[in-house]
């Protein structure tokens, strides 16, 4: 097949990015012809919008502001993951569906298919994508005396004679970092919260000097602003090599009001929940923060490694370990973007996937407390390992974020389980939250195992099933739940994810993520009756101030 005009323009410039991480680099080669297509019909087109009546002129000034600091950090997510001079590149493909599929995934790799390329001239994407020099080993760097350089927030580089030496983000990035503090800073000057303005000034600061923790606490004490913004190096996952790095990204949010007061009351139950996780006392010492709070927000606009591949639908920050531990996180759940998944994904895949006799278990309400929950049990367990072995992060390496993704997923129905057998969670039935967890994973797996969360689902799916928690119907081809060998199954998984993270435990790590972090033949074979029927794989947003109305 013919390669999409303008791919001439790459070819002499791909050569960083065929080779292995972990093995010397092999002579040039160019990769022919294309190894997939673009997809861009797997995503479904959804507007973000949100209603900005109640907002002053200076509240919607201010939004503009941060829409504009917001695109930075795309500009910047779009070098870190692929190269600079990416927009020469990107003008060159001509405007198609390669284009278009191209900007959703910010570079030639599609994220929900394993990163294969889909363009010609390029072989897989380097696991530590534009962080570190593509012909850099992973024994080299591990070798290499360069202090600080397991950190969030600088690039490696090799030097003239070849040496790795450490550029922090406030230095490679300094103009445009400059640019987004000063817009951060206008929006400080509109906004009506005295504390969030002082916010933004703090996160302006600390996008020039790299130093985040002192507005990632102040942040976790501003409550009285109707409109949020995420911004800056955030989370590791386009670190595929290490898990190191961060990369670049933004959400800007209005907060809903109703929906933020009926969850405030959840994280109160965590140090409870803590000491009643099924592991020795050694793997639940650490107690959780107090301060946590749980509120729902309609997004208005995704930028950088947010908007990348599948989209974000809840968060939970700060990643700063003593931050949490001091003073706790706040779990965001993006409701507007959340319903968009559950209607145009996740119902529709319930009625190909899931037992008849269980097909009503599946609700938007359990889907939205799954997700919430998740993110409440990043609460859950110990951020530094029992053996000095530094933090979680630090000993489990590339495999982290799976891990902790993992973690979240089965911590965050021993909640549900524990607060609803406490009577906590009103008269929904058990089985919908367990029910639309399992049609849940079957929306997640479908991201790839590129995906951390995608990896953390098969994981899921694998150990479940294989422990009798999801029993497939072979005459219909539809699955349903074992309610206690469902039960089982967590208290199991979340031991075992536990203890292997406590431990720093790497190997083990990497052995439950190769021997249950695959797609079998027979869930792929269900995976592609979605794909038949025409169920999008995640969504898109229509998006920015036409959107909106400013």
């Amino acid at each position: 097949m013919k390669a999409p005009k303008g791919i001439l323009i790459v070819i002499a410039s791909v050569a960083m990015w065929g080779c292995s991480a972990d093995k010397a680099p092999e002579p040039e080669t160019v990769v022919e012809p294309l190894i997939a297509q673009p997809r861009p019909d797997i995503y479904a087109e959804f507007a973000l919008t949100a209603d900005l009546s109640g907002l002053s002129d200076n509240q919607k000034a201010m939004l503009v502001k941060l829409i504009e600091a917001s695109d930075i950090m795309d500009e910047l997510f779009w070098r870190q993951s692929f190269m600079d001079g990416y927009e020469e590149w990107l003008a060159g493909i001509g405007i198609d569906d390669a284009r278009r599929f191209a900007e959703l995934n910010y570079g030639p790799w599609d994220r929900l298919d394993d990163e294969r390329p889909f363009l010609g001239g390029f072989s897989r994407k380097p696991p530590g994508a534009n962080f570190y020099p593509a012909d850099m080993t992973t024994e080299e760097f591990e070798q290499a005396y360069l202090p600080g350089k397991t950190g969030e927030y600088s690039l490696v580089r090799r030097d003239a004679e070849g040496e790795l030496y450490l550029v922090p983000y406030h230095q490679a990035y300094a103009d445009e970092l400059a640019e987004a503090a000063a817009l951060l800073h206008e929006a400080a000057d509109l906004a009506e919260s005295a504390n969030f303005s002082i916010y933004l000034k703090l996160r302006a600061a600390a996008l020039i000097s790299d130093d985040f923790q002192t507005s990632d606490m102040f942040w976790l004490d501003v409550k009285d602003n109707d409109i949020d913004v995420v911004i800056g190096p955030i989370e590791s996952y386009e670190d595929r090599l290490f898990g190191y790095r961060n990369a670049y990204e933004s959400y800007v949010l209005i907060k809903d009001l109703d929906w933020s007061e009926r969850l405030s009351r959840f994280a109160e139950f965590l140090p409870e929940l803590q000491e009643g996780l099924p592991v020795p006392d050694a793997y639940k010492w650490e107690t959780p923060g107090t301060d946590s709070e749980l509120n729902a927000y309609d997004v208005i606009y995704y930028a950088g490694h947010s908007n990348a591949g599948s989209k974000t639908i809840a968060i939970n920050l700060p990643n700063d370990e003593q931050v949490q531990l001091e003073k706790g996180t706040r779990r965001l759940q993006l409701k507007n973007a959340m319903q968009a998944k559950f209607e145009k994904i996740l119902d529709p895949i319930a009625d190909v996937l899931i037992d008849d006799g269980q097909r009503q278990h599946v609700t938007f309400d359990a889907f939205f407390s799954n997700t919430m929950f998740h993110e409440v049990a990043h609460g859950l367990g110990i951020k530094n390992t029992i053996n000095d072995r530094g933090t979680v992060r630090e000993a489990l390496k590339d495999v982290a974020s799976s891990m902790e993704e993992g973690k979240a997923d089965v911590l965050g129905l021993y909640m549900i389980t524990e607060l609803h057998e406490a009577g906590e969670l009103g008269d929904v039935e058990l089985m919908d939250y367990y029910v639309t967890f399992m049609a849940g994973i079957f929306r997640s797996v479908r991201f790839g195992a590129s995906s951390a969360h995608g990896k953390a689902n098969m994981v899921r799916f694998n150990f479940f099933r294989d422990n009798g928690a999801f029993v497939r119907d072979a005459e219909t081809g539809k699955y349903a739940v074992d309610f206690e060998a469902m039960q089982q199954a967590i208290e199991d998984l979340s031991r075992l994810i536990l203890t292997l993270q406590g431990d720093g435990d790497y190997e083990g790590a990497i052995e439950l993520s190769n021997s249950k972090g695959v797609i079998g033949d027979q869930l792929q074979t269900d995976l592609d009756r979605l794909t038949q029927a025409n169920i999008p794989v995640d969504i898109t947003f229509r998006q920015g101030r036409s959107e909106l109305g400013l």
